[in-house]
């Protein structure tokens, strides 16, 4: 590393300390940015959040990577502690005794379970035998209205925590108060929770003494603003790159209530004018973010393309193949997804089309194979009769991505109409791209746009079943028309990350410019497409 302890190593070009808000492996935007980075000459350590707050680090190539515990008290709102004393008058309060309770009468239970099992095999001559039996049968009594007294009570405290969303007039006029009294301040009273990564994160990060903050996304813009401005006070000056992967005010809210956006909008324009730079991932998105936070220029666009030309570390294993994974055989059409799991992203559209399909698989390559959406996907495949066909696996390491997708037919993008899907591409139609796969996407502006100019696929209108199995039996009939379109000079060369690395090293150096180690190139550009290309613009 380039690093011992705080003292910079000889021989560096700088100090950057890369933020992220998740646990580092399921994303691949910041693997390759610290990857790249770190081969390019920069001393790289990745912050980013440990599952279950279990602290670990390992090597991503020579970039070092961090996980830091980050306990959340102030994700729970104080309502949540206190009781709904005039609409669940007898509730549980919500401190736990609830599932103590109810465990306690469980065990009960059981115990008379067991009791009631011993006297039905006593002796019939044992003394006071019927006494026991009824004294029994009362207790039995006792502990069914005990269980139905706790089960109303638990179901009352639920009630009471559903109910309470932030989403009623009371909760819109509390956020419109707060943002009239504090302005841009507001999202301290709004979202507290923010605070949680600044605790978890700043002591980090200030005892690193980075030349540069790559912080990305909002959650980790104002962590890295607070830190250059505490730097800025004992008299060191630290570059901050906002790295903003999604456009705020058209992001779906995380949680189902009034306050969230409003209250991270206003958290990132309390931050934003403290970044030195800021890059992006799509030229449209570039234009939005100069609009709306009034930046002096336009974000450099860093796309989310595929490391092609990564080398496996030693002890990886080659990238599995994906048709193996899901037990067909190569004459089998197999269509691909992969990327988040959530209902926006239009999965169920390819189970509700596999009646329509006949001998067709779709392979879901997500985030959360265990969670809850794509249980609900199994479930449907199931009620329809497909549930044979429909394989559901979990993400491969970022530089296994390609060569595992290029086992299907057909690489499928179903993504519903939301500002962040229309104003550019989700990150696997690169990945698709360079597995050469004929692709198979609903009408979202932008992508539409760029299927029907290279010829690499068909369109089809969002959630519109028969329209979907149009596009899908057209690709599957014609798989190599579709696939030329790849053959185009420049065109996979331009969609890489050894050119998106290029981009970033340039505005790094840029900021550094004026410190002695932050000098030298990244490599030699590479090669760009002959004639006009479409818009290429790109979201994680």
């Amino acid at each position: 590393m380039g690093f011992n302890g705080d003292v910079q190593v000889a021989g560096t070009r700088g100090r950057i300390v890369m933020l992220v808000d998740n646990g580092v492996a399921g994303d691949s935007r910041v693997q390759k940015a610290a990857r790249s980075a770190a081969r390019s000459g920069w001393d790289v350590t990745l912050l980013g959040r440990a599952p279950g707050n279990d602290p670990r680090s390992w090597q991503l190539g020579p970039a070092e990577v961090r996980l830091l515990a980050m306990p959340d008290p102030l994700a729970r709102r104080r309502h949540e502690f206190r009781r709904a004393w005039l609409r669940w008058p007898l509730a549980y309060p919500p401190s736990g005794i609830a599932a103590h309770r109810r465990q306690a009468v469980k065990a009960w239970q059981a115990d008379l379970a067991v009791r009631r099992a011993q006297l039905a095999v006593a002796d019939p001559a044992t003394p006071r035998l019927g006494l026991r039996s009824r004294a029994l049968h009362a207790e039995e009594l006792a502990a069914r209205v005990a269980g139905t007294w706790v089960s109303a009570r638990y179901w009352m405290l639920t009630r009471a925590r559903t109910r309470r969303r932030f989403r009623n007039p009371w909760d819109r006029a509390y956020t419109l108060f707060w943002q009239a009294v504090k302005g841009d301040g507001a999202w301290r009273r709004l979202e507290p929770s923010l605070w949680d990564y600044e605790l978890a994160y700043g002591p980090v990060l200030d005892a690193l003494q980075p030349d540069l903050i790559h912080a990305n996304d909002f959650r980790m813009l104002g962590v890295g603003a607070r830190a250059k401005i505490r730097a800025a006070a004992r008299g060191r000056e630290i570059k901050l790159v906002w790295d903003a992967h999604e456009f705020l005010p058209g992001v779906r809210p995380w949680r189902d209530d009034a306050r969230w956006l409003p209250a991270h909008r206003a958290h990132e324009r309390e931050y934003a004018p403290y970044a030195d730079a800021v890059v992006t991932v799509s030229p449209a998105l570039a234009e939005l973010l100069r609009d709306e936070h009034k930046l002096a220029g336009t974000p450099a666009v860093v796309l989310n393309a595929p490391d092609v030309g990564t080398v496996p570390p030693a002890d990886e294993e080659a990238a599995p193949d994906l048709r193996a994974r899901c037990g067909v055989d190569p004459d089998t059409p197999l269509l691909v997804y992969s990327g988040l799991a959530s209902p926006q992203r239009g999965l169920d559209i390819m189970v509700e089309a596999l009646p329509r399909l006949p001998g067709v698989h779709a392979a879901l390559v997500v985030n959360k194979p265990d969670g809850l959406h794509a249980a609900e996907v199994r479930a449907r495949a199931a009620r329809l009769g497909v549930a044979d066909r429909v394989h559901v696996l979990p993400y491969v390491a970022h530089w296994q991505v390609v060569p595992f997708l290029a086992g299907a037919d057909a690489g499928i993008i179903p993504i519903h109409h939301w500002p962040n899907h229309e104003i550019a591409l989700i990150t696997k139609f690169f990945e698709y791209s360079h597995a050469r796969l004929p692709l198979v996407v609903s009408d979202v502006k932008t992508m539409a746009d760029t299927v029907r100019s290279t010829g690499q696929g068909e369109v089809f209108r969002a959630e519109d079943v028969a329209d979907y199995v149009r596009a899908v039996s057209a690709v599957l009939a014609e798989p190599d028309r579709y696939r030329a379109a790849y053959d185009r000079p420049g065109l996979l060369e331009s969609w890489t990350w050894e050119a998106q690395a290029e981009v970033l090293d340039a505005v790094y150096r840029r900021l550094l410019s004026g410190s002695a180690s932050a000098t030298g190139r990244a490599g030699e550009p590479v090669a760009t497409p002959e004639g006009p290309l479409p818009a290429v613009e790109v979201v994680p």
